[in-house]
């Protein structure tokens, strides 16, 4: 038996205490805040009734088969599929963008080979080989569409011109031929009947475990462990040394309405004199529950100061270099490794931080402690 700590009670610290709890280890969960699940933590509304995804809402998808069926262990998964709509120049399109959208925005009837063919037409083939976000777009659907669809929203979204974007941002998007206004394109889909959090709670609730709440692990504790199992923010484990790495955080600003406010669980704002990004109104994320009021979050968001919430790593050229700097002082420290979304400094989607937490597992039972190593992944890849 070894005496494990883990720091953070998100995804990755819960389901790797689990997994180390089950083969009889001694687990102590350290998690800052006064709630487990982090950032994909989910509570009722105590007015309506209403779960609430506090930090902003979370789909579940996976193609991902262990994945899926390790989370069903602890919750029911009920169907739900992401149909985001956004609103450009007082229009409602679907997202991503699809035939529907070209269609309707174009006021055209075409079919997939004809829509090709006509954002082909559209598009600046002057840039051979797009580097920037903006060069991407332009280069593969035009001006037209990427000026009302993502122009201004990723302007809002990052706090910087698509024009100092990489490329590779774009490449996630998505832009289909046909009338598939899913936003996922995942074998699975859904949401956990009770919550988030139940799942966590659940994760955390093992012989085993003990689970620490608003208590912060510093590195001196570090000694008293065979292993540490770090998801805090990487550059805060070594005390900033090396500059705070840059991060967006989000703001929400809360209201309650009375029936149905905007008839879906998503909608994108894309215009740049919007202030916010989106509006997600969270009784849709449920279904099949019913509420008679209902509660919106309109979301902005801007770059994460002292105190924020971090929420994805902005990892541009300035940020790489300090992470390498990181890396290579993780990799010094006898007994730590670095885990998740903020240990890595990486975006990571859920079904990936579970996948990559069972992964360290494997490797504990395949290798031991002694040999597990600062990182499972490389975080620059």
């Amino acid at each position: 038996m070894n005496r494990i700590a883990v720091v953070g009670a998100g995804f990755s610290g819960a389901v790797i205490a689990h997994e180390l709890a089950a083969d009889g280890h001694e687990v102590e969960v350290f998690e800052s805040r006064p709630h487990v699940a982090g950032n994909c933590h989910t509570a009722r509304d105590e007015e309506s009734g209403i779960l609430l995804h506090q930090y902003g809402p979370h789909i579940f998808h996976t193609s991902n088969p262990r994945v899926w069926d390790y989370v069903r262990r602890f919750d029911e998964f009920m169907p739900f599929t992401n149909r985001v709509k956004a609103v450009v120049r007082g229009r409602v399109y679907s997202m991503p963008v699809n035939l529907h959208t070209i269609n309707q925005f174009f006021g055209l009837a075409l079919g997939p080979a004809e829509a090709r063919a006509f954002l082909a037409s559209k598009a600046d083939l002057s840039i051979a080989e797009p580097r920037t976000f903006e060069e991407q777009a332009l280069r593969f659907m035009g001006a037209e569409l990427y000026e009302a669809f993502f122009k201004g929203y990723t302007q809002k979204q990052w706090g910087m011109s698509p024009s100092e974007l990489p490329a590779s941002i774009l490449r996630r998007l998505p832009l289909r031929f046909n009338y598939d206004d899913n936003y996922y394109a995942s074998t699975w889909q859904g949401m956990p009947r009770h919550g988030y959090t139940h799942i966590v709670e659940r994760l955390l609730d093992a012989p085993g475990i003990r689970v620490h709440l608003g208590a912060r692990f510093e590195r001196a504790m570090a000694g008293d462990f065979a292993r540490v199992f770090y998801s805090g923010p990487i550059d805060a484990w070594f005390g900033n040394a090396e500059g705070s790495l840059g991060y967006r955080t989000l703001d929400f600003a809360a209201e309650r309405h009375a029936g149905d406010f905007q008839g879906n669980a998503v909608i994108n704002y894309c215009d740049p004199d919007v202030p916010w990004t989106r509006i997600a109104e969270h009784k849709h994320f449920a279904p099949w529950e019913s509420h008679e009021a209902t509660v919106i979050f309109r979301e902005s968001s801007r770059y994460c100061e002292s105190g924020d919430t971090p929420y994805y790593p902005i990892r541009l050229a300035k940020e790489k270099g300090q992470l390498a700097r990181y890396i290579a002082l993780a990799r010094e420290e006898k007994n730590v490794s670095f885990v998740g979304r903020l240990g890595t400094y990486r975006y990571l989607d859920m079904h990936v931080t579970i996948a990559e937490a069972l992964d360290w597992a494997d490797r504990w039972r395949a290798d031991g402690v002694t040999e597990l190593p600062a990182f499972n992944v490389d975080p620059l890849g």
